[in-house]
């Protein structure tokens, strides 16, 4: 019978296993976060709106996969869930606002910023909140 047949927590992994499916899982949720970033800045959305919706979707997905996979072995809770929106809607505001900044600083406007533009403030502002998501997630809201 699996741990999962029996109802127990799966053995924690250790930290290369967690930060090679945090990384994996990352890329997906990232190709989500683009995707929706992309299509949106295509259809003229305010790219501080896009961003917002494309790292809502994107995170989710990434919350959802790594919970399963990647820190498995941590119990929920309401307490998780708690320190899950506390983190997601810090790192909202890092990732939309380095962004924001990016295009700023590069002088591209927030409507239809280019290709360049958009990609670079997307990854600056991805790179941000991906660092912040993992040592929170795998030292505070998953630590068992």
């Amino acid at each position: 019978m699996t741990a999962a047949e029996t109802g127990e927590r799966p053995a924690p992994l250790g930290l290369k296993a967690q930060l090679v499916r945090f990384v994996a899982i990352g890329a997906v949720a990232a190709g989500v976060d683009l995707g929706v970033y992309a299509g949106l800045l295509a259809l003229g959305v305010w790219a501080p709106l896009a961003k917002a919706v494309s790292f809502i979707l994107g995170t989710t997905t990434a919350y959802l996969l790594n919970r399963r996979f990647t820190f498995a072995s941590s119990s929920g809770g309401a307490g998780k869930f708690l320190g899950f929106v506390l983190l997601y809607g810090s790192t909202f505001a890092v990732n939309v606002g380095v962004a924001t900044l990016v295009l700023y600083v590069m002088g591209a406007p927030s409507v239809d910023p280019g290709v360049l533009a958009g990609f670079l403030s997307w990854f600056i502002a991805q790179a941000c909140a991906t660092t912040i998501n993992f040592v929170v997630m795998r030292t505070v809201i998953f630590r068992d």
